[in-house]
């Protein structure tokens, strides 16, 4: 074969090859849509869409944090610093805050923030605590700032447990806990309507099974869309999603075999959250500057 024959054959090959390089590189590319901007940021453990700020996202550290949580954009950009008095017998006013939500409260019209700190690694705590915050618009500008928890502490009906997931159900109004270590974890929940320092009794719900190996089964963060619809879950290796029902509680769609969606694995991912309208989802990690991913929810 000539010389010139064999280019002919060559050079379009190589370019059928360059083209599906630069595809796969497209396709393979990371969804990532920021960078967590600030080193306070450095144990991030969960991630909420705010309701009245657009481009908003709360995200806080966990254990070994102070009582504060902080404001984002969704490129990471620190926007507020929130600070508040937690447990006053605590030296950082907070044990091991866990996952965050945002959601309707006490006053109609107003939205609010939950903070979760329900970490208990050694299965040993009296009882769990949320705060909830009434959210402000200046948590949208560049500032430091001190806002009034208001905190319920919740026991288990049977017996202490690690967890890292808090939910808020905007329809029926409640919040949400999730078990983390388990081969089966248990759903938890209690009314939104409460008065500061109640102390209340969880209502088990359900069991959840997932497949897989420990750790990296282990139920980390989770998250229901602002309108109540969409409900997610995730371990350190996979997102868990529900489309819910009609009439239908969160604690039984659950119970219906997820459908698994788009992941990458992070370093140690323990955050997840819808955006506003629900057409996607972000997730991080803790670790500095860690990347933000953002994923389409299923259509």
């Amino acid at each position: 074969m000539s010389r010139r024959k064999k280019l002919k054959i060559l050079i379009p090959l190589i370019m059928l090859l360059f083209i599906g390089a630069y595809a796969r590189h497209r396709l393979d590319k990371k969804p990532i849509s920021g960078t967590l901007s600030s080193k306070q940021m450095d144990e991030t453990s969960g991630i909420a869409a705010s309701s009245i700020n657009p481009d908003v996202y709360y995200v806080h550290n966990d254990s070994g944090d102070t009582s504060r949580f902080f404001a984002i954009n969704p490129s990471g950009k620190l926007k507020a610093t929130i600070y508040f008095t937690g447990d006053k017998s605590l030296r950082l006013g907070v044990q091991d805050c866990e996952d965050i939500a945002v959601g309707p409260g006490p006053l109609k019209g107003k939205s609010y923030v939950y903070l979760g700190d329900i970490g208990d690694n050694n299965s040993s705590r009296k009882y769990l605590t949320i705060y909830r915050f009434q959210e402000s618009t200046s948590w949208a500008k560049d500032t430091v700032t001190q806002a009034t928890a208001v905190p319920v502490h919740l026991r288990y009906p049977d017996g202490p447990k690690d967890a890292e997931t808090l939910m808020v159900d905007p329809i029926e109004k409640l919040l949400y806990v999730v078990s983390k270590r388990s081969d089966t974890v248990t759903v938890y929940t209690t009314p939104l309507s409460y008065k500061a320092n109640d102390t209340v009794t969880l209502t088990k719900r359900t069991k959840l099974f997932f497949s897989g190996f420990r750790p990296f089964k282990w139920i980390t963060a989770g998250d229901v869309s602002k309108n109540g619809q969409q409900i997610l879950l995730k371990s350190y290796e996979k997102v868990y999603y529900w489309k819910r029902q009609p009439n239908e509680h969160v604690w039984d769609a659950m119970v219906r075999k997820p459908k698994e969606l788009p992941y990458t694995m992070e370093k140690q991912g323990e955050a997840i959250g819808f955006t506003p309208d629900g057409k996607g989802y972000y997730t991080t990690s803790e670790g500095v500057f860690s990347p933000i991913y953002y994923y389409d929810s299923p259509k």
